[in-house]
């Protein structure tokens, strides 16, 4: 059965989202060049028609995350996307992990914001402008979706098309109303719990942008040059920690779930979301130089334009297909580059024009900053950040390039940095090498200006302070390359300048101390990165000789081991056993060995071999339908440390996708002053034929020792069954099974081979223990001798390669983030109460003068 009526539904929503987007827009411009009575007529209407653009907004969410929970595989977005077994939490990724999914949690974000700025502005003066901007930029995003074709042009990509429509195969032309049984599952690397906070964070730090760029763009429309800074600050600090904080998230989710060893690799569409939060963050510094004293309005300006516009751009090259194969994480192009492009060009191009025409009206100040005011190192600082993310965004742009210059008939052959991490690190190291004395040395400047000698006096204890640590944890860490020594160096004395601000900060008033709390933590931030990644540490060896990887460099043979089930294996300060494969069991808290699960014909499906105990309590029994979530593996592997025979177990996770092969995400163990990180590099072909040897007979009695494959073995009893697994028994049949039990290095295991009589015909159903590499069988029963026949054939035993990696003080990095956060939300705080005590002294009501107060030059 075809649902089509909650398509029909989703579908109407997204093209009612889109004309009172415009509508709405309409209203707001109306609104904006009228006054009076006629003014407030139409914001009226215009916050009515916004308001049901967002109703809309959530009838599309609902639409479309009814059909992915209810497997509704007829329409292709659910059936790209999801799958049945997948648990309501991966089912939320799903809803964005398609570009139109995405596009839509963009839509909702800045839908939730533009009815927070309506409720929440108090100066009514700015709702229309800023409304405007925002519901003309809701407009462009609802196109996206909007799957409309007049005739040969398509506007949006639908995602409540059926599969019927979008993909040409015979079995419609049989049956139109065909309904495939399951979707082809969410990427496999998105199966993480980061993929279901990350993406909203980052799509809510996009959405953020638009606000201080709708506050410019107003300001420059109603020559309000000054007066839009403001209300536009504390949104800009919101805005650079949600989407600072979703980098991170993306950065902590590459390290949990990829295996390259890290948490940031250059790759381009990091780098798309790293320049604008760069840019950002230096508006931010611009803004505050002129809110401090009324200088670099224009650059200011210039920033918070090109901060939306990076965003856009940003959008561009992951979702125009343009960055092809330079990048594991864009987007496929749906035919949407020519409508991305535009929207590109249309809010790039009326931003410059707007600002050219109000160029020569902007005020500007003829102060001249002298290096001893906090102005002139703020402004530094600003232009620094800007440095750094111009040579991230040049290279970046390659493709782009490229692309324009084939677009006139020419060839270009230029090609994106071949070591990316290395050819980004160099300049980047550097660049963070500045950031760092500057956060530090102009935190000094609190009191606007200062001479040399009270500089010289103010830099001297932080200086001898950061010296002396500095030493230390060189020393400690084991520091020689020069380079690293320097950031080092200077991260140290960026958080010791900063701490010792903060202290006379909190001393004075507490709320100021935003800029010194968020200064540390970036100064964290680059120790953290320096220990983790500079001083990464391979403890998985190979010095065994043994060539793992055929045809790989040198480096993959010497940096993994080879682990047999259930053979210690000793690397640098450990001792390392591999028990086997393990599943995730619904409902069980704990990992369940696979041998103990027998599939069955359903998918996802087994029956229990035996019951399950964890810590006490029994989840489930022998003969108990199970359902477990089949497509990840997860490989128990214990590590005994050799000094102090302490130990702790790790569960590395693979999955062999029949697209891209397999898939490793590593499992680490977390202490506070390093991570051992750990995953697998190849693992047994489950799905290959296994080659079994020839078969060995051996004659054993009840209660006699014998040896399988180097395993000593007892033969326990025989038993005759009623139900043989995957045998069904008729009326007359005789079966008996043997047990057997295998005596392995650190547990034993029971086999269970079966001997079948039916119409004077003999049967046998062999045991096999992948795990081990034995398939045994009961060949014959000898009664005259008191003796039972067993047959046994080898194979491979069950391996990993592994891959172990020490990150030291990694946990630094994390820390640095986290009190990053805290920084902006303090300034953020701040700046808002600011604003909202300015609003309430200059409204009717109240006619008191403005109270004056010193400023800070933190954020």
């Amino acid at each position: 059965m075809v649902h089509t009526f909650i398509g029909n539904a989703g579908h109407f929503f997204v093209i009612a989202s889109f004309i009172t987007s415009l509508l709405a827009a309409y209203a707001y411009i109306q609104a904006s060049h009228t006054q009076d009575l006629a003014a407030s007529s139409w914001r009226k209407y215009a916050r009515n028609v916004f308001y049901l653009h967002g109703f809309f907004v959530i009838g599309v969410i609902f639409s479309l995350f009814y059909i992915i929970y209810n497997h509704y595989f007829e329409y292709h977005y659910a059936w790209s996307h999801s799958s049945r077994n997948l648990p309501v939490y991966y089912m939320i990724s799903c809803f964005w992990e398609g570009q139109e999914g995405s596009f839509l949690l963009w839509i909702f974000w800045q839908m939730i914001l533009g009815l927070i700025l309506i409720q929440t502005n108090k100066n009514k003066a700015w709702e229309a402008p800023v409304m405007a901007v925002f519901s003309l930029v809701q407009a462009f995003l609802a196109s996206m979706i909007l799957g409309v074709v007049i005739g040969d042009l398509k506007i949006g990509s639908s995602p409540f098309m059926l599969v019927r429509d979008v993909m040409e195969a015979p079995v419609f032309a049989l049956n139109p109303d065909f309904v495939p049984e399951d979707g082809t599952g969410l990427n496999p690397l998105l199966q993480n719990y980061w993929m279901v906070i990350h993406p909203p964070t980052l799509f809510l730090g996009f959405a953020t942008t638009l606000i201080p760029f709708a506050f410019c763009i107003a300001g420059l429309w109603k020559k309000e040059y000054e007066n839009w800074v403001k209300p536009a600050l504390p949104w800009s600090i919101f805005s650079a920690a949600i989407l600072g904080l979703g980098i991170m998230m993306g950065a902590y989710w590459a390290y949990e779930t990829l295996n390259f060893g890290g948490y940031w690799n250059w790759d381009p569409v990091e780098n798309a979301v790293y320049v604008p939060w760069l840019v950002l963050v230096a508006s931010i510094h611009t803004l505050i130089i002129f809110k401090n004293n009324h200088t670099a309005l224009k650059t200011s300006i210039v920033l918070v334009i090109a901060t939306f516009v990076m965003v856009l751009y940003s959008t561009f090259l992951t979702r125009s297909g343009i960055l092809g194969n330079a990048s594991v994480h864009s987007f496929t192009d749906l035919g949407l580059s020519g409508q991305l492009l535009i929207y590109l060009l249309f809010f790039t191009l009326g931003a410059v024009v707007l600002a050219a025409i109000h160029w020569k009206h902007i005020p500007t100040s003829d102060k001249e900053a002298s290096a001893y005011s906090r102005e002139f190192w703020i402004f530094i600082g600003a232009t620094t950040l800007c440095l750094m993310g111009f040579q991230v965004l040049v290279p970046t742009s390659i493709p782009v390039y490229n692309a324009i210059v084939e677009a006139f008939g020419g060839i270009s052959n230029v090609a994106p940095p071949a070591d990316q991490v290395a050819f980004y690190t160099k300049f980047q190291l550097w660049f963070a090498v500045v950031v760092a004395i500057l956060s530090g040395t102009g935190q000094f400047f609190f009191w606007k200006k200062m001479d040399k000698e009270k500089l010289k006096n103010e830099l001297a204890i932080p200086l001898i302070v950061t010296l002396l640590l500095s030493a230390v944890a060189i020393l400690l860490g084991k520091v020689i390359d020069p380079t690293y020594m320097v950031l080092i160096t200077v991260a140290i004395y960026s958080v010791v300048a900063n701490t010792m601000i903060l202290i006379r900060l909190a001393q004075a008033k507490v709320q100021l101390i935003g800029g010194s709390v968020a200064h540390i933590g970036v100064a964290m931030i680059l120790i953290g990165i320096l220990f983790s990644s500079g001083y990464s540490n391979t403890i998985s060896i190979n010095n065994s000789g043994l060539i793992i990887f055929k045809d790989a460099p040198e480096q993959e043979n010497t940096e993994n081991v080879l682990l047999w089930i259930n053979e210690p294996r000793e690397i640098q300060d450990y001792k390392l056993v591999y028990q086997g494969q393990r599943k995730e069991v619904k409902g069980v808290p704990a990992y369940v060995d696979k041998k103990i699960l027998r599939p069955t014909e359903k998918p996802y499906m087994a029956v229990a071999r035996e019951d399950f105990v964890h810590d006490g309590k029994k989840y489930f029994s022998k003969g108990d339908t199970l359902e477990y979530y089949g497509e990840n593996t997860y490989h128990e592997v214990v590590f005994t440390n050799k000094n102090n025979g302490s130990e702790f177990t790790l569960y590395p996770r693979s999955q062999v996708n029949p697209n891209m092969g397999l898939i490793a995400s590593p499992d680490i163990r977390k202490v506070l002053h390093k991570d051992l990180y750990a995953h697998v590099s190849a693992i047994p072909n489950d799905e290959e034929e296994k080659d079994w040897g020839e078969t060995t007979e051996t004659e054993v009695k009840m209660g006699e020792r014998f040896f399988i494959n180097d395993y000593v073995a007892e033969l326990q009893g025989i038993e005759r069954v009623n139900e043989v697994e995957d045998v069904e028994l008729a009326p007359g049949d005789l079966a008996v099974k043997a047990n057997i039990r295998v005596f392995g290095e650190n547990q034993t295991y029971d086999l269970h081979p079966v001997y079948l009589i039916r119409d004077r015909m003999v049967g046998r159903v062999p045991y096999t223990l992948n795990e081990l590499g034995l398939r045994v069988s009961l060949m014959n029963i000898n009664p005259e001798k008191n003796s039972f026949t067993l047959g046994v054939n080898t194979t491979q035993k069950d391996y990993i390669v592994l891959k172990a990696i020490e990150k030291p003080w990694i946990n630094i990095l994390w820390m640095g983030t986290l009190l990053l956060m805290v920084g902006f939300g303090i300034a953020t705080y701040r700046r808002y109460r600011d604003y909202v005590k300015q609003q309430e002294e200059s409204s009717p009501e109240d006619k008191r003068k403005p109270r004056q107060k010193k400023e800070s030059a933190v954020v």
